[in-house]
């Protein structure tokens, strides 16, 4: 393995460091507003170029990488202590939602090469979703309407409509009608 060619790399572009400087800096007006202050912290997401849509509920102790990487349509909600590991893209659609201390993870190395490069492959959740309390949604991952991803699952592999899906690695365990 060669990490001194991986901590050379440029991951990042000026700007797009410039901005996680910038969201580290605003943070803590997001992680320490209160509760049901939904609006604001919906603006401040806005604010970093994330789209966010309507009557959309993200808890103040959600940790949110990149923001201008983050889609969430209407009517979704994002849980206690979830990780949006945003370094690609994460959209969530409409009416799902996310429940406390899940992770979705959109980045990754390349384990192919001695250098692991990063990458950041997205991760797509489609609408009516329940991502369970502890689920982990890996890179790469799309998860169709109507799923239900149980809790403590470990989703490496994408998910079809209405499948509940549980385990680690997740398996479907049952599928809605």
């Amino acid at each position: 393995m060669d990490v001194q060619s991986n901590r050379a790399a440029q991951k990042w572009t000026r700007r797009e460091n410039a901005g996680r400087v910038l969201w580290a800096l605003a943070h803590p007006l997001f992680a320490w507003s209160p509760r049901p202050f939904w609006g604001w912290r919906r603006a401040l997401l806005r604010l970093f170029k994330a789209r966010i849509g309507n009557d959309v509920h993200v808890y103040p102790t959600v940790r949110i990488s990149i923001p201008w990487n983050l889609s969430i349509e209407d009517g979704s909600a994002v849980g206690d202590r979830v990780i949006l590991y945003a370094l690609g893209p994460i959209a969530l659609g409409r009416a799902t939602t996310v429940s406390q201390n899940s992770h979705l993870c959109a980045g990754s190395h390349d384990y192919s090469r001695a250098d692991r490069p990063l990458t950041k492959p997205p991760i797509t959740i489609g609408d009516s979703v329940w991502i369970c309390a502890d689920a982990f949604v890996g890179p790469n991952v799309s998860i169709g309407d109507g799923a239900i991803v149980g809790a403590r699952a470990v989703v490496i592999k994408n998910v079809s409509a209405k499948a509940i899906v549980a385990g680690n690695p997740a398996r479907e365990i049952n599928h809605l009608d």
